[in-house]
């Protein structure tokens, strides 16, 4: 059997965490994915899977061997896609990460534009406000919020994320409405619970040049953006949030601005990607739609 086929039978047995719903995502059937598999452990000599009547897991061996093939067939399919180098036309699987608010209201108007134009090219699109690792996870794309650290990925400026503070008429009916960042301090500030590290205690405010800082607190830290809307829109508290995600609510009136005097902080937006990618039809093709919907003005 050919060994990246049964590498792929395998690693999508092993995410999926079954031969029938491997077959299904393959177009094969379960037998011949467990003969994939069958196939890799009498070549290793041992077991890459435990299998009982309920379910399956990896054994030692077959962790490790896991990684590696993923590896493997990441640098494969990389491999393959020289040929697009030479080729104008896009094809072939984008796998993209994004920021989890960002991606789902911002972000995915031009995914689906752009697989509209480009009918060829599937898009793998996770996402998740978690940093992920472009190499060893083979992403090809990623959208990162907030200051870059050192690397050798190729960073494309965007334009920043901007963010505002809003409050529901039910809330402002019962607390008052702040008129300076310091008023803060005596209101209910819903807190954005991130990943990798505490709700901020601090928001900072511009007026023109002058910065202006607010100790802020919650009894409420949510790790997802639109059940802190929830909350604001009930009325239970102050919510800083990306301007893009809470546009309709504020539309509609369900929010409203307070602060307008004061602008919050944006973020730094970037578009990264790896080198060796980046002269691939697809990807060539994805960069100029980001850049000409989100790029610097």
């Amino acid at each position: 059997m050919d060994r990246l086929s049964s590498m792929s039978a395998f690693v999508m047995a092993a995410e999926l965490g079954s031969y029938a719903r491997a077959a299904e995502r393959l177009g094969m059937s379960p037998q011949m994915v467990a003969k994939h598999v069958a196939a890799l452990e009498r070549r290793l000599g041992a077991r890459l899977l435990n299998r009982t009547t309920r379910r399956q897991s990896l054994t030692e061996l077959g962790s490790a061997y896991y990684e590696r093939c993923k590896h493997i067939l990441t640098e494969a399919e990389a491999a393959d896609s020289l040929a697009q180098i030479m080729n104008d036309t896009p094809r072939g699987k984008l796998k993209i990460s994004a920021p989890v608010t960002f991606g789902s209201y911002s972000l995915m108007p031009l995914v689906t534009e752009f697989l509209r134009d480009n009918p060829e090219v599937e898009i793998d699109l996770h996402l998740t406000d978690r940093f992920v690792d472009l190499v060893e996870e083979g992403y090809e794309v990623a959208f990162r919020i907030g200051p870059l650290a050192n690397s050798s990925l190729t960073a494309r400026p965007l334009q920043p994320y901007r963010l505002v503070v809003c409050a529901a008429p039910k809330y402002l009916a019962e607390r008052g409405t702040p008129l300076t960042p310091a008023d803060l301090e005596h209101h209910e500030c819903l807190g954005y619970a991130y990943w990798s590290r505490p709700a901020d205690r601090e928001w900072s405010f511009y007026q023109g040049a002058v910065l202006h800082k607010a100790q802020v607190a919650s009894r409420l830290h949510v790790n997802e953006s639109r059940a802190l809307m929830s909350a604001a829109r009930d009325g239970f508290g102050v919510v800083l949030g990306p301007e893009d995600f809470l546009r309709s609510a504020l539309k509609s009136g369900e929010l409203v601005r307070v602060l307008p005097d004061y602008e919050a902080p944006s973020r730094q937006m970037h578009l990264l990607y790896t080198a060796n990618r980046q002269r691939t039809a697809k990807l060539r093709r994805f960069v100029d739609a980001v850049l000409l919907r989100f790029g610097p003005p």
